[in-house]
């Protein structure tokens, strides 16, 4: 079994770094050591947990050469995306640390008329150790949109980062721990590997993991976690669509569509993959799109729109999806087959595709889009549901944007625009079907990795109906009708007229029963 493994540029297939195999025996110890630091990172409160993630966010933005460099030498995006990856990053980490006391510190909930004597509070505990699992396309926002608000929920984290970007993943651990010398060692751990390394940490005790990567690896994540009911957070790709009414700003939207598609070399999960153009503006769509699309092309250089496919299988996954879409009556408005000069793919637009082709109905992953005319909106959006993933969607339309969205089956839509969602810290990002489950990022993302606990407390001195007794005191059952009377019996006349027979019915009981004493 190899001990080592190398991390290589994918654009001229250098050496980045070479890093441990770690064995399940050293992956078990970084989950103990980071078992040992959690109490002291849950009692450093809100205001220690939310101080050490911004130093942690300020650390990568003074580091921000030497990780811009480091994304680009090792996933091969251009430095300007490396750059907007690493802003995006810093900003879900403040935002998870500056959101964390609003979002999960202790509440006051209100009581029912059952309990007046009693208050209550809802706390959010931390899991303990979350097992945090990332991909390669976005090294550092993807799995920060984990690993940070796991931490400011009060958690410490194991993260196994991609074997194809491992380098970044230590980075993202060694700046937390140059930023926070005063913690305990295992706030913050990288654990490097390949896929065994991944199913280790799954089996190594962690009390949660989350997911980023290909549906069938999330089955084999969940099938892992299942052995010992480890809940799973999962976010599994896309398939996303793009809808594009009359009323549209064409220009706008042809050109938000390229990069929405193109962009990262198309290695975006809720990328835009699949269009949906009402018939009335189709030709004068197309005409924006290749305009917008010429001479884009993928490389390595400064001049280059984007880098280079990360990942050296996924050239052969696009090249099968644009073999299958020509071959069964589609048509290419852009490149083709001859596009594909791995490790680069150029921009590929294919028109008039079978819905049913794999092309449409697969993720493709690459720099590629389908694009097919639809009468209507309401087809457009019977199409873009069609599809096993639900991740993301965009809708531009000037006047109906919001109405059309309203229709998607999708976690997120983005109207006007496309990946805005990504961009907004306080919006959940998550999907269903095929595209996972469970949720990242805003308040809903702090909260996925934070168990509620229920506090109720009683109040000597405060009358109330006492029902935990098996004597119950006089007149309890009739409170009780009364209140379910009063809360659910209907409209205010029939309150009345019920009260009113409920206090004679009462009076001729206390009557007979006094009848019946003497």
């Amino acid at each position: 079994m190899e001990s080592t493994f190398e991390s290589r540029s994918p654009a001229t297939g250098e050496v980045v770094g070479t890093f441990p195999v770690m064995s399940a025996a050293e992956v078990t110890a970084a989950v103990g050591t980071a078992r040992a630091a959690a109490p002291a990172w849950w009692s450093a409160g809100f205001d220690g947990r939310r101080a050490a993630l911004l130093r942690w966010a300020g650390w990568l933005a003074t580091h921000d050469r030497e990780v811009v460099d480091l994304v680009h030498a090792e996933n091969g995006k251009p430095v300007i995306d490396a750059r907007l990856e690493l802003l995006l990053t810093c900003e879900h980490i403040r935002w998870a640390a500056r959101s964390a006391r609003r979002v999960l510190g202790p509440r006051r909930i209100r009581g029912g008329p059952v309990t007046p004597d009693h208050r209550a509070r809802l706390d959010y505990l931390p899991f303990g150790v979350v097992g945090v699992i990332g991909p390669w396309n976005y090294p550092l926002l993807t799995p920060t949109g984990s690993i940070a608000y796991a931490l400011a929920a009060g958690n410490t984290v194991v993260f196994k980062p991609s074997e194809l970007t491992p380098a970044l993943g230590l980075l993202l651990a060694e700046g937390f721990a140059a930023a926070n010398p005063d913690l305990p060692a295992g706030v913050l751990t990288a654990v490097t590997g390949r896929g065994e390394t991944g199913a280790a940490l799954c089996a190594a005790g962690v009390d949660k993991v989350a997911f980023t990567g290909s549906a069938a690896t999330a089955r084999q994540v969940l099938a892992a976690c299942a052995e010992t009911l480890t809940p799973v957070v999962a976010e599994c790709g896309g398939k996303d669509a793009a809808i594009v009414a009359e009323d549209a700003d064409l220009a706008a939207a042809a050109r938000i569509v390229a990069w929405g598609a193109m962009a990262n070399a198309g290695q975006t999960c809720a990328g835009v993959e699949r269009v949906y153009v009402v018939a009335g503006v189709r030709d004068a769509f197309l005409t924006h799109l290749r305009r917008q699309l010429a001479g884009i092309r993928a490389g390595a250089g400064e001049r280059a729109a984007y880098g280079p496919m990360t990942l050296p299988g996924q050239a052969d996954v696009v090249r099968r999806h644009v073999d299958d879409a020509l071959a069964r009556g589609g048509s290419a408005l852009l490149g083709g087959p001859e596009s594909l000069r791995a490790p680069f793919i150029d921009p590929i637009v294919l028109v008039d595709v079978p819905e049913d082709s794999a092309a449409v109905r697969e993720e493709t992953f690459g720099p590629t889009m389908t694009v097919r005319t639809v009468a209507d909106v309401d087809e457009a959006v019977a199409l873009a549901n069609g599809s096993r993933y639900g991740l993301g969607a965009a809708v531009f339309s000037r006047r109906q944007g919001d109405r059309i969205a309203a229709r998607l089956d999708a976690g997120m839509v983005s109207v006007n625009s496309v990946l805005s969602f990504a961009a907004i810290p306080g919006l959940p990002f998550g999907g269903r079907g095929e595209s996972g489950f469970g949720r990242v990022h805003g308040a809903d993302g702090l909260r996925e990795f934070a168990r509620p606990r229920s506090v109720a407390t009683r109040r000597p001195g405060v009358p109330g109906l006492d029902v935990t007794r098996f004597d119950p005191l006089p007149g309890t059952s009739a409170a009780l009708r009364l209140v379910l009377r009063l809360r659910h019996g209907g409209t205010a006349a029939d309150l009345v007229t019920r009260l009113s027979g409920l206090s004679r019915a009462t009076r001729a009981r206390a009557a007979r029963r006094s009848v019946r004493g003497r």
